[in-house]
This record gives C-alpha cells, structure tokens and sequence, in this order.
C-alpha cells in the first residue's frame, strides 16, 4: 500500500515538475530533449550570504550520515572541496540512468561526489549494496535510512542534485537528471 501511495505521489510530483517546466522557462534548464531538468538559473546573479539554507547561494546545511560500508561522514567534513551531492534510490529511473555520469564526472573533475540513497524508499539496503556493487560506482554512497537529510534539502523530486563551492555554499540545484555535460559545465563555474 505504501508503495502505491508513493508511487502515485511521485507521478503527481513529476506531473508538476513539467507543470512548471512549461509554464517558466527562464527557470528551467534542459539537458536533452527527453528529461528536461528543472534547475536553477545559474545566469542570474545570486546573493551569497552567511544564512544556512537550500536556495542558491545559501550555506548548505550540514548533516552526517554513514556509507553503505559504515563510515561516519559530514558535510562539514568537506569544506574547501567542491561537493555534488545528489539524491537518488535504485528504483528510481532517471536516477539510474544518470549514475554512470555521475561516476565520470567524479573521475574527471575534482569534485567529491556524494550520493544520497533515499533508503527509507528501498526494498532493503542490500537492494542498494548490490546496485553499486553491479555498476561498479565507486563514489561514497550515503545512507539516508529514516529521509532526514532528504527533508532537511526538502527533495521532491528524484533525483535532486545540488553543487557546493569551496566555501560551502549551494550554487546549482537541479531537480531530475543531469548529464555529464551539465554537470562540468555547472561544475566550471564553481570557486
């Protein structure tokens, strides 16, 4: 039951990402002609400032969660590194479809990846293991077991993807896919 609730609460979220997708076009960004990502305006001067938030130039929050083999690990723990952090499940297809770029991109750029698994949506973690393990993802794969990080970024939309400069603050947030060529070329113009 719960996993038809969700679902039809996933197509009702989907539904209005293209809702507004179609209705604001200077907000929107599109990666290919089929999965149109919802980002922000990365055009658009943004304010930096001190406050803690999920909004374009706001200081990330920080969290701490563990990996899938049991390393302790938090945000914080990163600044001065450029960060990708992106919100995914395995049962996700636009997150599968977009998890061998990620591994790419993390392989390119000097970038740390961290992929947050929705857990509290899976099957079991082993479901989750055993993706990474069969792709050969080598990226830090975060537990998120009870959705605390996903509500704390307020994730609606699967995946969710946010990049973080040097100095800890959001520059780019897209909600859907992105491909390789996105993300370097968001990645570029982080400090």
């Amino acid at each position: 039951m719960k996993k038809v609730i969700f679902g039809l609460l996933l197509i009702a979220m989907i539904g209005y990402a293209f809702y507004e997708y179609n209705s604001s076009q200077s907000d929107t960004t599109v990666t290919s002609k089929k999965t149109p990502v919802i980002s922000s305006n990365t055009d658009i001067e943004i304010e930096e400032t001190n406050e803690v938030g999920i909004r374009r130039g706001n200081i990330a929050p920080n969290f701490t969660l563990e990996t899938l083999e049991g390393e302790v690990l938090s945000l914080s723990d990163f600044k001065g590194k450029k960060v990708f952090i992106n919100f995914w499940a395995t049962w996700c297809p636009p997150c599968r479809a977009e998890m061998p770029d990620i591994q790419k991109f993390s392989e390119d750029e000097d970038v740390l990846v961290l992929a947050i698994n929705l857990t509290h949506t899976e099957d079991s973690l082993l479901t989750v293991d055993n993706f990474i393990q069969e792709k050969g993802f080598d990226f830090p794969v975060l537990v998120d077991e009870n959705g605390e990080v996903a509500e704390l970024f307020r994730v609606q939309a699967y995946p969710t993807s946010y990049m973080i400069d040097t100095s800890g603050r959001i520059q780019f947030v897209a909600l859907g896919a992105m491909n390789y060529d996105l993300m370097v070329k968001e990645y570029k113009k982080l400090k």
